[in-house]
């Protein structure tokens, strides 16, 4: 016992706890009182688990392999929850994907980013970045983001906002297909594009998890996504008739999820920032938005066929404004390989906008 006492971190007892949560929730049904309550908080307590072991594997796999474990897990967990609202056959069911996957960009792009920015230039007044690999890592975003969430409200074969079955087919493989040379780019063919620029003052040089370290975390990774999913589907009515209760547009649901998701990776980027190490904070946002939308979307697609459940992907006038000014904006950001806390300021202002109008629309 005293052996097990310490290999095993408070991460990995979180993990395990919550994953007793879930089988005694299956148990029996989680019914009034608190217990959806509690529940919720170990489905929250689950989502940081599971990012942290995804980390502590990727410090042992290296910077590249390290940012896809984490964009990996994240996008399972954003898949899990997706798929348990969606099976609800709730009024907004069909535009959950859409909602999460678009406040995923928009939190990625200029939330984590921004904040990433503005703290590391407080701190180091000009910050430096592989501008080839960044803006690579922009391009894929922008090409995965218009072909999944503007292009269907012109397709004329089916409904505005919406694709066929062929369509959605098609977008899936494209999106894979586009992911998959990204991945390429960052772990083989261009790994310098993506690594730590020369102007990088990384003092601290951690010292690598153990192989019986990293063993451990990988099964505490799985219980904790076995968990998050597990949880995911019952307590996906609770999550949207606490929304509902509190007078909030349907589109908030998409938010929460998100933002429950993201934000274990938010910390992660925001403490490399602070020791000047930007560009793994944008491999991490950018590489976990572009994993958000390559991956999830051929999820739910394949989804929505199966079951033949509907699916709008089509973003409203008002979410294609901010999609146009957030990578008009990003561009500019990264264009020059250098940057300031006053274009974190920016990104930042154009994220609180952004929940601003989506709750009060």
């Amino acid at each position: 016992m005293k052996y097990i006492s310490k290999i095993l971190t408070s991460n990995d007892w979180l993990s395990l706890i919550s994953f007793l949560v879930l089988i005694i929730a299956n148990l029996g049904p989680i019914g009034g009182g608190a217990a959806p309550f509690l529940a919720i908080i170990f489905l929250a307590t689950a989502v940081s688990c599971a990012v942290h072991s995804a980390g502590v594997i990727a410090e042992r796999l290296g910077p590249s392999l390290g940012s896809l474990i984490l964009a990996l897990s994240v996008t399972i967990i954003e898949v899990a929850l997706i798929l348990s609202l969606m099976g609800n056959e709730s009024v907004s069911s069909s535009q959950i994907a859409r909602d999460t996957v678009f406040s995923a960009l928009m939190i990625v792009t200029n939330g984590i980013i921004g904040a990433c920015i503005l703290l590391g230039g407080i701190k180091h007044k000009e910050l430096s970045f592989q501008s080839v690999g960044t803006t690579a890592l922009l391009g894929v975003l922008a090409v995965l983001s218009a072909l999944t969430l503007i292009l269907p409200i012109y397709t004329t074969t089916t409904s505005s906002g919406t694709y066929s079955s062929g369509q959605l087919i098609y977008a899936s493989f494209t999106s894979l297909f586009l992911y998959g040379a990204l991945v390429w780019a960052q772990t083989k063919s261009h790994k310098n594009f993506f690594a730590a620029s020369e102007n990088s003052q990384n003092r601290q040089q951690p010292t690598l998890p153990s192989k019986t370290r990293t063993i451990i975390s990988f099964i505490s990774l799985l219980l904790s996504l076995t968990t998050v999913v597990g949880l995911s589907k019952i307590l996906s009515p609770n999550i949207e008739s606490t929304i509902a209760a509190f007078g909030a547009p349907k589109t908030v649901v998409g938010i929460v999820i998100a933002i429950l998701v993201l934000a274990p990776e938010t910390l992660a980027a925001m403490n490399a920032a602070k020791i000047n190490q930007l560009q793994t904070s944008l491999n991490l946002a950018l590489g976990s938005g572009a994993a958000s939308i390559a991956l999830t979307i051929p999820a739910v697609s394949l989804y929505s066929i199966m079951y033949d459940k509907p699916l709008t992907l089509g973003l409203d006038p008002k979410g294609i404004v901010f999609l146009m000014l957030t990578f008009i904006t990003a561009g500019l950001t990264f264009g020059s390989g250098k940057t300031t806390s006053l274009h974190g300021l920016i990104h930042l202002m154009i994220m609180i906008s952004y929940l601003a109008i989506s709750i009060m629309p």
